[in-house]
């Protein structure tokens, strides 16, 4: 994609990974994502963040539709994760910038991936301002959102924050702009973006938000570094929904999760969904050997129930259920009421184990329901009374 100018001389010049479908670990589904990065136009021409490595090219193609790269005076440095860094020392080499600005944390993580010993590197903090000309860049440390050396810039004149990670969804498009796309999908993406990224990071985020109102920043554009850009409502929309989606407010909605030998796992994962559904609770029932984990954890994550089934497999759980669990339990989703479910044929320790591992996320947990062998009609009036009584468990702490 070409350079795209976001307000008046400050420019788009990242990339779009059409291809991409795994990051972080987890599917993007069709979307793909974009690697942003922002030029600055001033007396000081200002480059805001990088690109990944093999996108380098590109980068370097957009900046020279705007400026001579040797004319890009300063660089920040906003995260050093490869996706945003890996260009890095291809831009220094081409421009030789006067300044390289991280955070503190930063320039620890940076000496540990790259050989920058003679790259003139500054530390600035939330106290810095600098001066680019007609612009004045402040700073926000945001440790641990998602990793240790994040921050922001914001842009004073512009109202413009450059988030880093924060804000962003995983949504390849040749808009520049989230108010230009389909608004189910974009809402949809930023959330599942949220739930395998960002959720672990909850507080955090509740502390940064907190953080940017008392600065009192007046922002009128938030350009995360991937997907789309936020400006006029939209703004507003994603900090009220960060706010939401860091507190984990329990929703009336329930997930079962499940996989299954020989279907008796299977039929009991359905006769439960119907009791959930008797209780007046929407169900998303998902079968993991069809739904990958970050799929799965996108319907978790404002979920107020879940309820995770397997049949027992070599004494403990299918290899697909353990994978989903640990998966979960980094994560670290809160406000969850939970059970297991499972068949067997002669042993059993799939219930003990699940329960067990969702007790450690600290989830409300109800006595779950086990089957030997192939379910009968009357085990699946008491998987049917499992969900209702999940249900009305959900709905009794919604209602207090």
């Amino acid at each position: 994609m070409t350079a795209a100018e976001i307000a008046k001389d400050i420019y788009w010049v990242g990339a779009v990974d059409w291809d991409r479908r795994d990051f972080h670990g987890y599917s993007l589904c069709p979307k793909g994502t974009t690697y942003n990065a922002f030029l600055l136009k001033d007396e000081k021409t200002t480059l805001v963040d990088t690109v990944s490595a093999e996108f380098a090219g590109q980068l370097l193609c957009n900046i020279t539709q705007v400026v001579e790269p040797g004319q890009v005076d300063y660089i920040v440095v906003n995260h050093v994760e490869p996706d945003h860094s890996g260009a890095l020392p291809r831009l220094v080499a081409a421009t030789r910038p006067e300044k390289i600005f991280t955070s503190p944390m930063g320039l620890k993580v940076l000496k540990e991936y790259y050989d920058c010993q003679d790259w003139p590197l500054e530390v600035v903090g939330n106290d810095t301002t600098i001066s680019i000309g007609r612009r004045q860049l402040k700073f926000l440390e945001t440790r641990m959102l998602h990793w240790p050396d994040s921050m922001m810039t914001y842009v004073v004149e512009d109202k413009l924050l450059i988030s880093s990670d924060a804000f962003g969804q995983n949504y390849a498009s040749s808009e520049r702009f989230a108010d230009q796309v389909d608004q189910a999908e974009l809402w949809s993406q930023t959330a599942r973006y949220y739930a395998n990224i960002v959720l672990p990071y909850s507080t955090v985020t509740l502390k940064i938000l907190d953080e940017v109102a008392k600065l009192g920043w007046e922002v009128g554009m938030i350009a995360p570094d991937h997907g789309l850009l936020w400006r006029g409502d939209g703004v507003c929309q994603v900090l009220d929904a960060y706010g939401r989606y860091a507190r984990q407010a329990p929703a009336n909605k329930a997930v079962v999760l499940y996989d299954s030998m020989w279907h008796a796992t299977e039929r009991m994962a359905g006769a439960i969904a119907d009791g959930l559904v008797q209780a007046g609770v929407p169900v998303r029932l998902m079968s993991l050997k069809v739904n990958h984990h970050s799929d799965v954890m996108g319907e978790v994550f404002d979920a107020g129930a879940v309820l995770v089934g397997s049949a027992t497999h070599n004494n403990g759980v299918l290899p697909s259920v353990a994978g989903m669990l640990t998966y979960m339990k980094g994560l670290r989703p809160l406000n969850k009421i939970g059970t297991a479910f499972g068949s067997y044929g002669w042993s059993g320790e799939a219930l003990k184990h699940i329960t067990a591992q969702m007790a450690e996320m600290g989830m409300e947990m109800i006595d779950g329901v086990r089957v030997k062998n192939a379910p009968k009609h009357e085990h699946l009036a008491t998987c049917a009374q499992l969900g209702r009584t999940v249900g009305q468990a959900l709905k009794a702490k919604l209602a207090g």
